[in-house]
């Protein structure tokens, strides 16, 4: 069997875009039909009613299609761009409930070597086991959940919800190596494909997985002291290997008053009224498990990962990790700043990007790598 592929899902709910190419493409319909092309240039595509209405941005001639459009490269060495990004493979865009959706579907190792590189950045040849690492857990991820999004017209979304996938701008030399080294291999658990989760540093200790995700109570899922002969941890080398967030008294308010609603139905009044948080749960890997959030119509407790979404910092959608600790600071005994002193980024569990980087400058190899954060599991080829 060859290797599969797969329909990632770049936007979805936009009301226009552009797709284009300086090399010939052709357009065609859900049919296959083709409606335009060998072409090239920049096209506009929007909704019209029920309709999708596609043409060049020089206003020449559009073509409309009911429920598709398909855009080829008309060459093997062509390629897409979606709003500037290029991309391999072809483009499909289809209505949504709110305005149009884009898919990309791309042979899955081509779609790897995107993944790798913009996963763990642009590294050395140093960190080339780690980069083998990564390729094989990522291919692992995907083929594991292939069709996850089959509801809304594509398997996996491009983001960090699933895998990020860049298209052809974070693709490089040493990722694409990575991923033709490790071809068609991924981690199995007695011949059964992993959930094969990963995050960027676990400050020396990873999560069990139902710290995280209630579900996922598996044996290669367990806590591990992520660290060396000397009890350094290997991902000590991340920027985000240590934090401090800081919110003042009013900012603190204004988080909890987008984040209570959001994440507890909580009423955005009870943020005006906080007088205390503290930590009230820890997990066995000691990351936060519960929070107490002191008002002054009571306590509201917050659990598991929603701890991260409700103590977010300013402007952003997380907390980093949920392995901090933290400290009030008060005047006349009323609440002026909490402080989160925290290690890592991610949730926890499975695969440590970082700790995989550290490893490979440590002299490991990409199958010690995978096995010590996935114990009991095995190299498989899949195709």
């Amino acid at each position: 069997m060859g290797q599969p592929e797969l329909r990632v899902g770049l936007v979805t709910g936009v009301a226009q875009l552009e797709i284009g190419s300086d090399r010939p493409f052709v357009v065609r319909d859900a049919d296959g039909v083709v409606l335009a092309g060998p072409l090239s240039g920049r096209w506009r595509i929007r909704r019209a009613g029920t309709a999708l209405v596609a043409g060049p941005v020089d206003g020449a001639t559009p073509v409309r299609a009911d429920l598709a459009l398909i855009f080829e490269a008309a060459t093997p060495e062509g390629g897409l761009a979606v709003n500037g990004r290029g991309y391999r493979g072809r483009v499909t865009v289809v209505r949504d409930p709110s305005g149009i959706t884009v898919v990309n579907t791309v042979a899955l190792e081509e779609y790897l070597v995107s993944v790798v590189g913009a996963e763990m950045g642009r590294r050395e040849s140093a960190d080339a086991e780690a980069l083998k690492a990564q390729a094989i857990v990522a291919r692992t991820f995907a083929l594991r959940n292939l069709g996850k999004r089959a509801s809304q017209g594509f398997d996996l979304q491009a983001g960090v919800v699933d895998q990020v996938y860049g298209g052809t701008a974070t693709e490089y030399a040493l990722a694409a190596a990575a991923v033709q080294e490790t071809a068609g291999q991924v981690l199995t658990y007695r011949g059964n494909l992993i959930d094969a989760f990963f995050f960027s540093t676990c400050a020396g200790r990873t999560a069990d997985g139902t710290e995280v995700f209630a579900s996922a109570s598996r044996p290669y899922l367990r806590s591990i002291h992520d660290t060396d002969e000397a009890g350094e941890p290997y991902c000590r080398i991340s920027p985000r290997f240590r934090w401090r967030v800081e919110w003042s008294d009013a900012q603190l308010r204004d988080v909890l008053r987008q984040s209570l609603p959001a994440v507890l139905s909580a009423a955005p009044e009870r943020a005006a009224t906080v007088t205390g948080v503290s930590v009230t749960g820890r997990t066995g890997s000691d990351r936060v498990s519960r929070i107490a959030i002191q008002t002054a119509d009571g306590p509201l407790t917050v659990e598991g990962p929603a701890v991260r979404q409700v103590l977010r910092p300013v402007g952003e959608a997380a907390l980093r990790s949920a392995l901090f600790h933290l400290a009030e600071r008060r005047e006349n005994g009323e609440l002026r700043m909490l402080i989160a002193d925290g290690a890592g980024a991610g949730h926890g569990v499975g695969f440590c990007q970082w700790g995989a980087v550290g490893r490979a400058r440590a002299g490991q190899g990409a199958p010690n790598i995978v096995a010590a954060y996935f114990p009991g599991t095995e190299i498989s080829r899949a195709y």
